[in-house]
């Protein structure tokens, strides 16, 4: 350990000699952060970083939606902010992220900006006026990581980890049980072995979750192509988890699909930036989120494994701060807008004159002002104030989706460009359905049509199809109008 660079991790692993497969790891905890901070990680950060490896990752249709927003031109967008922020998006749990030991995304950190007054402004631009007094923001602040020591896992909690991503506490009855059914206990076939992981590593096996039952082997034993994970003319059977009270029956999106009849599939649909900026949103959507809503939606990869490891971890291991920032994370600041269907909740930025702190965690906070500052938890109350940061979408006092009013084409595989005739016919041909074959269907999204867009523009090639056609087997799919 003494010898390892700083710049990575070393773990000791189990290895199957005969099958040349990684039974399990241990690892200080560090590692065991990186693997859970790929939860909070945006689906757009993760579609930019994969090409870095040798075969680009497709994740379902989210690649096309990534491209679309690369090829068009920014004068269909609100601002170039809005572009950036689809082509980069933040991280809402940045204040946990920023201390990993290895980064994958290891851009420009994010700046942040406060009113020098005493109102809650806040933004991710210089000189931008304030919403709240009027001034101008200058006063850059960095988002403080106030932890003590501990990222997500408890600092002495030690943890071993499976080659499909199971999360285990070592020597128990439990994983002892699970190995010993693999083979482990057989110390003829098996070996110790080291390795140094760095930061093309961690990407390496973020992409193989995805795709692979076998990360830990892919990533550190074989040297296999990463496998596509969309698959064509996938039915999903998925039934979206809806809170009671949130479904707004008014705020319905319309969408016009051409269909063919014969084929029952969604040629193209003619929409409006409603709709496109739903489809784009899904770019800013942390994987977590995504994997919490699938239920009955089964992955290629393991990444739902090491979902369900954190949801059964006790306070031993993992606050109950810290699993919920994993199992349900939230959208960096500013990348909401009000007609957003999906139930996602942005993060808070909390800022103490006290301290001179600005951070996500407000808890954290506070703990850290009264062990330095102050002896009561009102007086440190009081000196923390949540910030509302400026719509970085837009420089006016809006706040709505990514694009200005226009009428988009989308695709079947979710490919977004400006409306045009001369591609609806070309698509039409391309794909041969004659004229005589097709009919237009107006359907209206909801909660619940939003999700299923997410999950399927996740995990299949046809996510109009699926989502509009296909009917899932337990539930009755939208309404649909004949036109």
């Amino acid at each position: 350990m003494a010898n390892t660079p700083a710049d990575t991790i070393s773990l000791k692993a189990l290895v199957d000699k005969e099958r040349n497969q990684i039974m399990f790891i241990e690892s200080e905890n560090a590692f065991i952060d990186v693997v859970l901070s790929f939860l909070t990680i945006p689906i757009g950060t993760i579609i930019r970083l994969a090409p870095k490896q040798s075969v680009p990752l497709e994740i379902g249709c989210m690649k096309n939606l990534y491209a679309s927003v690369e090829n068009m031109d920014v004068k269909h967008f609100r601002s170039k902010a809005c572009r950036d922020m689809l082509l980069c998006p933040l991280n809402g749990a940045e204040v946990h992220c920023k201390n990993l030991k290895l980064k994958i995304d290891r851009g420009e950190p994010t700046r942040y900006y406060i009113c020098g007054s005493e109102c809650p402004g806040l933004s991710y631009s210089y000189g931008v006026r304030c919403e709240g007094c009027g001034r101008n923001i200058y006063s850059q602040r960095e988002l403080s990581a106030i932890q003590d020591g501990d990222i997500f896992v408890k600092g002495l909690a030690r943890l071993i980890i499976s080659d499909d991503l199971q999360l285990m506490p070592p020597l128990t009855v439990k994983s002892l049980s699970v190995f010993s059914e693999l083979g482990v206990m057989n110390g003829n076939t098996t070996e110790e072995v080291t390795f140094n992981v760095g930061s093309d590593e961690v990407l390496k096996l973020l992409v193989c979750s995805l795709v692979s039952k076998t990360p830990l082997t892919e990533t550190l034993l074989k040297n296999k192509p990463i496998r596509k994970l969309s698959n064509e003319n996938q039915v999903m059977d998925f039934e979206p988890e809806i809170a009671e009270g949130t479904t707004n029956p008014n705020g319905n999106i319309s969408v016009k699909l051409i269909v063919s009849k014969s084929k029952k599939m969604v040629c193209y649909a003619e929409v409006g930036e409603d709709f496109v900026s739903l489809l784009l949103s899904f770019l800013t959507i942390p994987l977590g989120f995504i994997v919490s809503k699938m239920r009955d939606c089964s992955l290629r990869g393991c990444i739902s494994q090491l979902f369900k490891s954190v949801q059964d971890l006790d306070n031993r291991y993992i606050s109950n701060n810290h699993k919920e920032t994993l199992l349900s994370p939230k959208l960096a600041p500013g990348c909401c807008y009000d007609n957003h269907l999906l139930g996602t909740e942005e993060a808070t930025f909390y800022y103490s004159s006290t301290y001179d702190r600005l951070s996500s965690d407000k808890t954290l906070l506070i703990s850290r002002i009264l062990a330095d500052y102050v002896t009561t938890t009102s007086l440190a109350e009081s000196s923390i104030k949540s910030m509302k940061v400026k719509d970085p979408k837009s420089y006016q006092d809006l706040d709505k989706g990514y694009l200005g009013p226009a009428m988009f084409t989308v695709t079947d595989d979710l490919i977004i460009g400006p409306i045009s005739l001369i591609f609806g016919l070309s698509l039409l041909n391309e794909l041969k359905v004659p004229s005589t074959d097709i009919e237009e269907k107006t359907v209206h999204v909801g909660k619940e049509e939003a999700l299923r867009l997410l999950v399927a523009s996740f995990v299949c090639d046809s996510a109009l199809t699926n989502v509009f056609i296909r009917e899932p087997k337990q539930n009755k799919g939208p309404k649909q109008e004949q036109s």
